[in-house]
């Protein structure tokens, strides 16, 4: 299992639905969560097979921010 680490400009639970939307389209998440009170509202999904930029497009498209956060 991996566990990818993403910024990003959601900003309140209203995003967070629209973005648990977007979630579907993406298989082999087993979980994630986005960290509301973190300063960049850091988005946490945990998989097996997923490719960061997968997310980050995703979500760019969707008009959010969304950048992988390196180790």
């Amino acid at each position: 299992m991996e566990i990818l680490v993403f910024r990003t400009n959601i900003k309140n639970k209203k995003q967070v639905a629209k973005v648990s939307e977007l979630m579907y389209d993406l298989d082999d998440i087993l979980r994630w969560n986005v960290d509301l009170h973190d300063r960049d509202k850091v988005l946490r999904i945990e998989t097996h097979q997923l490719s960061p930029r997968q997310v980050e497009t995703l979500l760019n498209e969707a008009g959010y921010l969304c950048e992988e956060l390196e180790d």
